[in-house]
């Protein structure tokens, strides 16, 4: 038996690729189904069953097309209402696909109705197991994500699955959790890239604590999540659309300005100093990076018109590729080129980039704006530092001083995006382009 990774850094997650002989499974694949049809293709598989976990909040789905597309079997987990045929397995239920078998175990807590899967060997013996949002790497899925009336009994539900599995289960296991690799999914960052149930008893929250003391730290540490996610679980649940992954349609530089002028949405996907040396006024810079699609679906206004500028077409099929997994599928266009060739009349804008060194030796009465979430600010700050989390930004400028702005974050990247919104109001913006944990070392923070 032979168990791929198929990696999913840009939202934090992982699928599956379970192979024995020439019959695989797949567990909770991404809409993106090419990659995995691709790996099938290459080890001479055949995909007869998909697996989800639960219905996902952080990504749309590719299982119901995937199970369409090859004629597999689908399996989701019984309880929750779906607008699509499914074979719904309780706890206890075996999928045999082949010399492949997986026992369903009910594990809610990241959602109500949530399995993990344990894959057995021949004598019937629990080998690994695919947890889904249950047991990650030395932490736990988040169990916020249903609405705060459902986040106490789902927390205290969290902590018996996560115990059940640890009992239940072989101590040489391994561990397979979809979520945990930088995912909002996870209630903490999860640790190491691999793990066993045995080495869960060690590490994991849910296993080194007392209930009570689990359910009081993770409720204490749960921060804010991306605003896209309330459209997932809906998507999920009604069955999502095949995905489209094809080319938006060009936009010339007139067309441009008129979007720019309009106040539509006109996205800058090249990185942020070249953003910030040169570009259209009244574009954002969310460049083409690993935090890309997370933060951009988490700002963008659902169903407004949205138009890419890249440096080429590859940068924008690969934006594509991103966004069709968040379930923004539609694009109003696109255009490519040096920014100059594209400007038509709009003005070209630019702002400083620094190091934190350069705040050390900044004048006085320099404002500061500090983008992080309120738990990574009163973790340690710029001394007199104004926080003012991302998310939240677009409501709050008019909190931000008059004057010169230096904007900050923990590595420069949503301190770009923060710079080209406060650079949109005609503000003067210095884009700190730099680690936090350089101003810890300058003895900058407090």
């Amino acid at each position: 038996m032979d168990i791929c990774v198929i990696e999913t850094s840009s939202l934090g997650d992982r699928s599956y690729l379970v192979c024995d002989g020439d019959t695989a499974v797949v567990i909770d694949p991404q809409r993106d189904i090419d990659r995995v049809l691709d790996l099938a293709r290459d080890r001479g598989v055949t995909i007869t069953h998909v697996l989800e976990t639960h219905i996902h909040n952080d990504y749309v789905t590719g299982g119901l097309e995937l199970s369409r597309t090859l004629g597999a079997e689908y399996v989701v987990p019984a309880g929750d209402e779906l607008g699509y045929p499914r074979r719904a397995v309780e706890d206890g239920d075996i999928v045999e696909a082949g010399p492949i078998r997986l026992q369903a175990m009910h594990t809610p807590g990241h959602t109500h109705h949530h399995a993990s899967y344990g894959l057995l060997d021949p004598s019937g013996t629990v080998v690994g197991v695919f947890t889904g949002g249950s047991m990650l790497h030395g932490t736990t899925g988040r169990t916020d994500l249903l609405g705060a009336e459902h986040t106490q009994a789902l927390t205290h539900a969290q902590y018996h699955s996560v115990r059940r599995l640890a009992d239940e289960l072989p101590g040489s296991a391994q561990v397979y959790p979809t979520h945990g690799f930088g995912s909002f999914c996870s209630a903490t960052q999860a640790s190491g890239d691999s793990s066993t149930i045995a080495e869960e008893w060690e590490t994991n929250p849910a296993l080194t604590q007392d209930e009570q003391s689990y359910v009081d730290e993770l409720l204490a540490g749960l921060s804010a999540y991306p605003a896209y996610y309330a459209h997932m679980g809906v998507i999920n649940m009604a069955g999502p659309a095949p995905v489209d992954m094809s080319m938006p349609e060009p936009v010339d530089p007139q067309e441009l300005r008129r979007r720019i002028n309009a106040g539509e949405w006109v996205v800058d996907l090249r990185e942020r100093t070249a953003f910030a040396a040169g570009h259209l006024g009244g574009t954002r810079s969310f460049a083409l990076e690993t935090s890309f699609v997370t933060y951009l679906g988490w700002l963008y206004r659902w169903g407004v018109p949205l138009t890419l500028i890249g440096d080429d077409l590859a940068q924008i099929a690969d934006a594509r590729r991103e966004l069709v997994r968040i379930g923004i599928d539609q694009l109003d266009g696109a255009a490519v080129g040096e920014i100059e060739s594209l400007r038509a009349g709009n003005e070209l804008r630019s702002y400083r980039v620094v190091d934190f060194s350069a705040v050390a030796d900044a004048r006085d009465g320099v404002t500061v704006l500090d983008v992080r979430q309120s738990g990574e600010y009163e973790d340690g700050h710029i001394r007199d530092a104004l926080n003012i989390p991302l998310h939240e930004l677009e409501n709050r400028t008019s909190e931000v001083p008059s004057g010169e702005v230096w904007v900050h974050c923990g590595s420069g990247y949503r301190a770009a995006i923060a710079s080209s919104m406060l650079d949109q109001t005609g503000r003067t913006v210095v884009l700190i382009d730099d680690d936090f944990e350089n101003a810890e070392k300058l003895g900058l923070t407090t």
